[in-house]
């Protein structure tokens, strides 16, 4: 199957939708999907961007076609990125910042600041020792999920939120399926407040939290547009107090 067929599929976008969208007519995209027509490099590019595909998918889409990746992959330490990265730290550690904690497209804790730190010791909890995945910590029952006061729905919303990602991610996927095997089902959240509150047991008493994401707004990296930093606000006064100590 064509890269650019199984993305429109999986993302349940007809041919001549996509042709629409993308200013390319359904014949000239039914050609290229079939293998009659080899698209130009802008067509194939508009076609990907018309579909949202993640940037690795559009690299790769690009290979299968022998075309040159329009997208660079640099180590998260090379020199290029420093500046993104610098940026990055700024936000994490400013004065006053919420607990956050920087996470790649398959949920691999990368940095985190001194605010997790406190929140972890009101849990009494502590992060294992070497590479940590947060799917895995917050999931396992001997991570976050051991302090969860509302499992269910915390835990439902996280499983559906990486389901979703793990659709354009096959490491993911593979993650998601060896963990599930030992999960509860739980149901998806249902919408009784304007945001889902994560409760958590503290030595302290209860823990209200929500969480906001930031992202870059136009990477044009595969490693800088897998990133993205998780800030866990307090949902009351009483949080708020505890977590600046």
């Amino acid at each position: 199957m064509h890269p650019l067929t199984a993305l429109r599929r999986e993302r349940r976008v007809s041919q001549m939708e996509l042709g629409l969208r993308a200013g390319v007519s359904q014949r000239h995209l039914s050609c290229i999907e079939t293998g009659r027509a080899r698209p130009t490099r802008a067509t194939l590019l508009a076609l990907l961007d018309a579909l949202d595909a993640p940037l690795a998918e559009r690299n790769a889409a690009l290979l299968a076609a022998g075309l040159a990746p329009a997208y660079t992959q640099h180590a998260l330490d090379a020199p290029q990125l420093a500046p993104a990265l610098d940026a990055v730290r700024q936000m994490l550690h400013a004065p006053g910042s919420p607990p956050a904690l920087v996470l790649d497209a398959e949920w691999n804790l990368l940095m985190a600041n001194a605010g997790v730190q406190r929140l972890l010791a009101l849990l009494e909890l502590s992060l294992p020792e070497g590479p940590l995945n947060l799917l895995d910590w917050m999931l396992g029952p001997q991570g976050l999920r051991s302090r969860l006061l509302n499992e269910a729905e915390t835990c439902g919303e996280v499983l559906h939120r990486a389901r979703r990602e793990a659709q354009h991610l096959p490491a993911l996927a593979a993650r998601l399926q060896h963990l599930s095997a030992d999960l509860p089902d739980w149901p998806m959240p249902t919408a009784h407040t304007p945001l889902l509150l994560t409760r958590l047991r503290s030595s302290a008493g209860e823990l209200r939290l929500f969480s906001m994401f930031s992202s870059f707004g136009a990477p044009l990296d595969v490693t800088l547009a897998s990133l993205r930093i998780e800030h866990l606000w307090a949902a009351d006064a009483a949080t708020a107090a505890l977590l600046h100590g």
